[in-house]
């Protein structure tokens, strides 16, 4: 991924948060047949594996190489801006519109696990994961006996060993200060929940916190 050092993720902690937060992740292997994609939730166990599982009429679990290097991308906050936030617009005109983003890139070790208690396990921690913000999260307990261990006969788990975490934070860091004012004061009066999550990164990042909009 074309990184310039400008746009480099804020750090580690940075990388792994994202992850925590948008775990639905577009994961990229090579098969006999050439590249494959699949989208699926993976889960962050610790620092560097990742968990997850895939249906077992996936051919993907089968096609995988022992040891098989893989690249996991996961898709943090986007939102388009328009030159029209840019005070250079009026003093210039030479300004074109571009697209805020933030996204992390894994590099790993793909192995396939067939043990249901590894993958009850996971699907415990996963749930979890995705449940804590209801009030009444939901369970694996709360379904029928025996109806979880019957689905379960038709996924297969898989881990990625992380070997290589990168990451990409483009939110206006090359552009001049009162650019940057703009991009925050446009994202803040948008109607877009997005752009206000969008503006708080915004912000951090570009140390904006504080500053005036006037």
């Amino acid at each position: 991924m074309y990184t310039p050092k400008h746009f480099s993720a804020p750090s580690e902690a940075a990388l792994r948060a994202l992850i925590r937060a948008y775990p639905f992740a577009t994961l990229i292997t090579m098969a006999a047949t050439g590249v494959e994609v699949n989208h699926l939730p993976l889960y962050l166990d610790g620092d560097r594996v990742l968990g997850g599982h895939v249906a077992r009429a996936n051919p993907l679990w089968q096609d995988a190489q022992p040891e098989q290097e893989v690249m996991v991308v996961f898709h943090g906050l986007h939102t388009y801006v328009t030159p029209s936030w840019y005070a250079s617009k009026a003093q210039t005109g030479m300004v074109v519109p571009t697209w805020n983003y933030v996204v992390v890139h894994v590099r790993g070790t793909l192995r396939v696990i067939e043990d249901a208690q590894w993958l009850r396990n996971h699907l415990t921690a996963l749930t979890a994961q995705q449940e804590v913000a209801f009030e009444q999260p939901w369970q694996l307990e709360d379904a029928p006996v025996g109806f979880i261990d019957k689905l379960m006969q038709a996924v297969v788990g898989i881990e990625i060993e992380i070997t290589q975490l990168t990451g990409k934070w483009k939110v206006s860091q090359n552009q001049p200060l009162e650019n940057q004012q703009g991009v925050l004061q446009g994202l803040r009066a948008s109607d877009a929940s997005h752009s206000h999550d969008m503006a708080a990164v915004v912000a951090a990042v570009n140390g904006l916190n504080g500053a005036s909009l006037a």
